[in-house]
């Protein structure tokens, strides 16, 4: 972790785009995962899951899942044990937006579920939803929960080809998630998945 003026941002590896596990594999083994262990992810894994969550695939910006009109009005936040990150897909970097564990506050948001707390990393997945309504329109909200789905799909598939487990969640208080991770005006919650080593 750098800092410079109490900004701390990680570099993250560069992500490998030639996995062990065949697609076909990768589908049939994706089960959802509820208990974890207490083993931090390898900074090399923490990568690969963002990568395969919302990275650029591309010089000019395209990502890992389709955005309608190419507009990706998605975000992504990452919940460790050292603190909230949201996820520069860019420049492949996470900067500390909290340096604090809050892992316990997101769980109480979740409804009390226990893997959410247990998990060494529970990847949170907003939304901008004026991003693709200025040109959408009412379409927006259906566009943007496709595309969510989409990548949520993307880490689930990662997890499974890397030996990790995963689970999605969608049962949670949305202002209570908004207040814990103390998410910029406009960013809504769509999505927790917490992912780690099975139990």
């Amino acid at each position: 972790m750098n800092s410079s003026q109490d900004v701390y941002i990680i570099k993250l590896p560069t992500p490998v785009y030639k996995g062990t596990m065949s697609l076909e594999e990768t589908l049939k083994k994706r089960a959802s995962v509820r208990g974890f262990s207490s083993h931090p992810l390898k900074l090399e894994e923490l990568s690969q899951l963002l990568w395969a969550l919302q990275g650029t695939t591309r010089d000019w910006g395209g990502r890992t899942a389709p955005s309608a009109g190419a507009l990706f009005p998605l975000e992504i936040w990452v919940v460790l044990k050292e603190g909230v990150f949201h996820y520069l897909q860019r420049d492949h970097q996470l900067i500390c937006i909290v340096k604090q564990d809050l892992r316990a506050e997101l769980a109480a948001a979740a409804l009390g579920q226990d893997c959410v707390r247990e998990a060494p990393a529970v990847f949170v997945i907003t939304a901008l939803y004026e991003r693709v309504s200025l040109k959408y329109g009412s379409r927006a909200e259906r566009y943007v929960k496709i595309e969510a789905g989409h990548a949520g799909q993307n880490l689930l598939l990662q997890a499974v080809s890397l030996g990790l487990g995963a689970v999605p969640i969608g049962a949670f208080h949305d202002d209570r998630i908004k207040k814990v991770l103390n998410l910029p005006a406009g960013h809504e919650p769509l999505y927790l998945i917490p992912a780690g080593r099975k139990r």
